[in-house]
């Protein structure tokens, strides 16, 4: 870092300002009654996942600095793609985190602890070229981590610069909150209607019969003329998302007509096939491809996306059991086809589908305001982080 310092600031060492810093265990792991450990999976866009947790044996003791405290900073320690990523933990939930992730504990009488984290957060690509190691090997090593500089302005500035940023990341966790109470009630609400009170009247069909379904595919990455062009396109991972309103990568026209990948408009259900996040569904809020560990499932004019998508989540775990697949467990896009799918007459359609349309378009409001406001917070926080934007004391 050389950038001028405002007057009052000093540049200090994270090595300086660290009670503690350090890998975490290696996990026995257990199904049921163990302590939660966080791994490098779960740490994603400043956040932590708690749904990617495991636990470890609670009879395997280990060091007490390894138990978390609130406000611990996180940084995943290893690979490509993944070194450098930070999160802070806040809550006081007894949990520790695994051997590729590190602790970083900040002495509150020299620093802040989320005045860091933000400062960290907005530097993870920097931290990730200070890795060591051969390609796909690398490693943060905790030397790394202590000589990291690091600007510090009084400690009364600090608080009231992370309260800025915290007041964003706020308002940003009660809206996924909120969509996650909306998704419930629209959820509740489907197997009220389609599940539990469907009549033996109603058609039954499968998938694959009444709508349109699409595996899609990767252009050669051995071909730049395929990639960062203006066609949106994802992975599989980021199905996990509850909504997908922003791509992985973007690929082009060419890409497009070169490779088995298949443009999915806006509106469709996704489903991954494959992999960590297989059976995870989401619903694309923007036109894109996606890659061959992907299918995507299109509406048609008698089931709309809400009812396509609602079923696919109620129909996903039966799908998952049917096919078990091999060392890396799979369905593919047959397996989809060949589901079930029972169709309700088109006035009880009618008369339904308003409720959940709207819990919908506040799912989608919310995303709006959530892509806003994390916009906001991230042009304001270098600014902030520099002293080229001051808070008021």
């Amino acid at each position: 870092m050389s950038e001028k310092l405002p007057k009052g600031w000093k540049k200090v060492k994270l090595g300086e300002v660290a009670l503690y810093i350090n890998r975490g265990i290696t996990p026995k792991y257990v199904e049921k009654n163990g302590i939660t450990v966080i791994n490098q999976k779960c740490i994603r866009n400043g956040n932590i996942d708690f749904k990617l947790v495991r636990l470890h044996d609670i009879n395997k003791k280990f060091q007490s600095e390894k138990i978390l405290q609130t406000n611990d900073i996180l940084i995943n320690s290893t690979g490509v793609g993944t070194a450098g990523r930070v999160a802070i933990y806040k809550t006081s939930m007894k949990a520790t985190v695994d051997s590729h992730v590190s602790i970083l504990r900040i002495d509150t009488k020299k620093a802040f602890p989320k005045f860091v984290f933000y400062n960290l957060r907005k530097r993870e690509k920097e931290l990730e070229e200070i890795a060591e190691g051969s390609t796909g090997q690398i490693e943060l090593k905790r030397e790394n981590i202590k000589e990291v500089d690091i600007p510090l302005p009084s400690l009364p500035e600090q608080k009231a610069i992370a309260s800025v940023l915290s007041s964003f990341d706020d308002k940003i966790d009660l809206l996924h909150r909120q969509n996650q109470t909306l998704e419930q009630m629209a959820q509740t609400l489907f197997r009220k209607w389609f599940i539990k009170d469907a009549d033996d009247s109603w058609e039954i069909t499968t998938i694959g019969k009444e709508l349109h379904t699409v595996l899609g595919g990767t252009p050669s990455t051995s071909k730049p003329e395929y990639w960062d062009g203006d066609i949106p396109w994802i992975n599989s991972g980021e199905v996990n998302r509850f909504r997908i309103d922003s791509p992985t990568k973007f690929i082009t026209k060419l890409g497009l007509e070169k490779s088995n990948t298949k443009l999915l408009p806006k509106g469709t259900t996704v489903i991954a096939i494959t992999g960590a996040t297989l059976g995870q569904t989401s619903l694309l809020e923007i036109d894109s491809c996606a890659n061959q560990s992907v299918v995507g499932i299109i509406p048609n004019e008698r089931l709309c996306k809400e009812f396509v998508y609602l079923w696919a989540k109620f129909k996903i775990r039966e799908i998952i059991l049917n096919e078990t697949g091999g060392a890396q467990p799979h369905i593919n896009k047959n397996d989809i086809n060949e589901t079930e799918l029972i169709i309700p007459p088109k006035i009880y359609l009618k008369s339904k589908i308003p409720y959940l349309r709207k819990l919908f378009n506040k799912i989608s409001n919310n995303i709006r305001q959530i892509r806003t406001l994390e916009n906001l917070r991230d042009t304001l926080l270098p600014k902030l982080m520099s002293g080229e934007v001051r808070v008021k004391l």
